[in-house]
């Protein structure tokens, strides 16, 4: 069983853990309200490296924040994860390795119902091919002239 900021969790419920936990353990005071607010509108994922076991708490925030927006975000998770010490993540008692990173790039989906328009796999790969042949660009696996 998992234990995420003081709460027990299984594998698939460890984001809304997460989530709910920084909302419960956040400070009460306006950095705090922001937090909460930013919190919100953000999709949250749990990796685990099973090489390393580390585990990862991958934030996506929204394109709206600020480098300043995203640093108090940073801020806030830090303060809790210094109170919480090595309770922050842990598995059958046992405190885990853990990062949080927090990003606002969206990588573009490629395969399934969700793919992003104009992002099939020729799509993202039409910029190298086209570099191949560019003018002014020498080809240096062509024979010339004189290589007959």
């Amino acid at each position: 069983m998992w234990n995420v900021l003081g709460e027990e969790a299984i594998f698939i419920d460890i984001p809304y853990t997460f989530k709910s936990g920084m909302d419960r353990l956040a400070q009460k005071d306006e950095k705090g309200k922001k937090f909460r607010e930013f919190l919100k509108d953000t999709d949250v994922q749990f990796l685990i490296n099973g090489k390393t076991e580390e585990n990862c708490f991958m934030l996506r925030v929204p394109d709206s924040l600020t480098p300043e927006d995203i640093q108090l975000m940073a801020d806030v998770i830090l303060e809790v994860a210094k109170s919480q010490g090595e309770k922050f993540i842990m598995a059958d008692q046992t405190p885990q390795h853990f990062k949080v990173i927090i990003s606002n790039s969206k990588e573009p989906e490629l395969l399934g119902i969700h793919k992003t328009p104009g992002m099939s796999s020729m799509e993202v790969f039409k910029p190298i091919i086209q570099g191949w042949d560019a003018p002014g660009r020498q080809n240096t696996n062509t024979l010339k002239d004189d290589d007959y």
